[in-house]
């Protein structure tokens, strides 16, 4: 049973309390949650810059922008809502869920993740830029766009996730794929590289 707590502010540190009142621009950079629920928040932007989460559940939280580059991760879950951008370019992942979460943008440029799963998400953008991945899995989930410039994969499963379009072939070295999305992405990128292709 976790204990009220109103609200968060920046660089603070709280533990086994379930945070409740996040609503508006909310400034949490730097701060530390260990063991804690965030419920049925609605929120403009939500600023973690920096910011520490460990053994955390996020339920249904709604966002125009949550705003965490440069933070650290550790077993925390993501179930529904509904998000504009999760920016965690820079971050540390280390066993985070997202689950059954829409996104229309989500930045994951230079981070490094691990034991990321992803299951039943719908995400317009999903950008991995120079990102580290390694014992990622999709499951029912979608893309309509997939950046993988940079990429360094290793041991990432890609055949649960129905991608629209990918940026660059080179980066996904070190993916699973199904045999349809090879040859759905192998017409897409010879049409780039300039050749004809036609039944």
């Amino acid at each position: 049973m976790f204990d009220p707590h109103e609200g968060l502010e920046p660089g603070m540190s709280v533990e086994a309390v379930r945070v409740e009142g996040l609503d508006g621009d909310v400034a949490a950079a730097g701060a530390e949650l260990e063991a804690c629920l965030v419920a049925d928040a609605s929120v403009s932007r939500l600023d973690l810059t920096g910011a520490t989460l460990v053994d955390v559940e996020v339920r249904e939280l709604r966002a125009i922008e949550v705003v965490a580059p440069g933070s650290r991760w550790r077993r925390v879950r993501i179930a529904g809502g509904r998000l504009g951008t999760l920016d965690l370019q820079g971050a540390d992942l280390d066993e985070v869920e997202l689950v059954d979460v829409r996104v229309d943008y989500l930045a994951l440029g230079g981070a490094r993740v691990a034991d990321l799963v992803v299951a039943g998400c719908a995400i317009r953008a999903l950008d991995l830029p120079n990102a580290t991945l390694e014992r990622v899995a999709f499951t029912d989930s979608r893309s309509d766009e997939l950046d993988t410039n940079g990429l360094r994969a290793r041991d990432v499963d890609l055949r649960g996730l129905e991608v629209g379009d990918v940026s660059s072939l080179d980066g996904l070295r070190g993916t699973t794929l199904t045999t349809l999305q090879v040859e759905r992405l192998a017409t897409t990128f010879a049409r780039r590289a300039g050749i004809d292709v036609r039944d």
